[in-house]
């Protein structure tokens, strides 16, 4: 089995620098240029890699530091996707974040002159020997939210589904050939199918129509990664929604468990870290010997450490299920999954990961 995911590991976004924060605005209003802003960019990734480095993690990412959003940056970088501005923004509890969102305007096919590449490039690059690049992208499966589908263009889903996965497939193998060998694909929708209680206001489903739903974005992932190099390591997020430290959705993994884990992927990063991600009982559903689930059970909302013998009886608990040497631990979800960042400082989200190290160290 490999290594990857790691003992310890993390979902991949970081608190974005306030300098950073500051460029990217001075770039909107042609202050700067772009080559000025990708000159800061690439110091500011440098100096992050080696934060990483420093803190004991062996994945490294680049902390989307070029991003705005976790996913519309990938997604509207693919051929027939586009970016626009809705009414509102979407809902969290007690925050909404600003407008934006995408959708489907022709047939959606791969982008290889992506600029996610290029950035992927100078993350393995930096890295170097001195760990593993990883490479975060949202899953297929966000595209299959009812505000991004068009029935016009694809009037029948498996059409649909059939291009999403075949752009994906072109990315990723795109994505090997540069040298990246681990690949995270974050998973908002499959927290949709699971939650009973949905900030974000979606098209209410039946539940036939769930079902139908949980078993395509099986197919969507597994079509996506099939066939690719088996030292491409490809790992995915489950994400409850994550803006400004607060959240989205509610509801455990046991709707939908049985079906999630028989995407054919390294790793399952899952959120555990307060009572709206239910118990570890869905883990029985868990039958892979060659894959691992990282337990989120720190969480990145804010900086306070979690009681360090509580973690400990909580992976004793979820070795019930999965073998320990099956286990991983780090952060329920990444520190900063928009610009804006959640509500800690950048000490406090370093003191976190260097914790999550120390643990995964002493009980894995």
């Amino acid at each position: 089995m490999s290594t990857i995911p790691f003992k310890a590991d993390h979902v991949g976004s970081l608190l974005r620098p306030t300098e950073l924060l500051q460029a990217r605005e001075d770039f909107k209003k042609q202050l700067i240029s772009r080559d000025e802003l990708a000159r800061l960019e690439n110091r500011l990734i440098q100096d992050i890699v080696k934060k990483q480095v420093d803190t004991g993690l062996n994945s490294i990412t680049d902390g989307e530091f070029r991003r705005a959003w976790w996913h519309f940056d990938f997604l509207e970088g693919l051929n027939g996707v586009t970016g626009y501005i809705p009414d509102e923004g979407l809902q969290f509890s007690g925050v909404q974040t600003k407008a934006y969102d995408v959708k489907v305007t022709e047939q959606v096919t791969a982008n290889l002159n992506h600029t996610h590449f290029e950035h992927a490039d100078f993350l393995l690059q930096a890295v170097g020997r001195q760990g593993t690049a990883k490479v975060t992208i949202p899953s297929p499966n966000q595209l299959f939210h009812p505000n991004i589908l068009n029935h016009d263009i694809y009037p029948d889903i498996n059409d649909y589904q059939r291009d999403v996965s075949k752009a994906y497939n072109a990315s990723l193998t795109a994505l090997y050939d540069l040298g990246i060998r681990y690949v995270q694909l974050d998973d908002v929708y499959w927290a949709g199918l699971a939650a009973t209680e949905h900030r974000i206001k979606r098209r209410l489903r039946s539940q036939a129509e769930k079902q139908a739903a949980i078993k395509l974005a099986v197919k969507t992932v597994n079509d996506a990664i099939a066939g690719l190099p088996d030292d491409l390591h490809i790992t995915t997020h489950i994400c409850r929604g994550n803006f400004r430290s607060s959240w989205a959705m509610k509801g455990g993994y046991g709707p939908i468990a049985e079906d999630l884990f028989k995407e054919n992927l390294t790793g399952f990063f899952l959120e555990y870290d307060d009572e709206r991600s239910g118990d570890f009982e869905p883990l029985q559903h868990f039958k892979r010997d060659d894959s691992k689930v990282v337990l989120g059970l720190f969480t990145s909302k804010h900086g306070a450490l979690e009681n360090k013998e509580t973690i400990i009886e909580r992976v004793e608990e979820a070795s019930r299920y999965v073998p320990k040497e099956q286990l991983a631990l780090s952060p329920q979800c990444g520190f900063s999954s928009t610009e804006e960042g959640n509500l800690l400082t950048e000490d406090d989200q370093w003191r976190k990961l260097k914790y999550v190290v120390d643990i995964a160290e002493e009980i894995l």
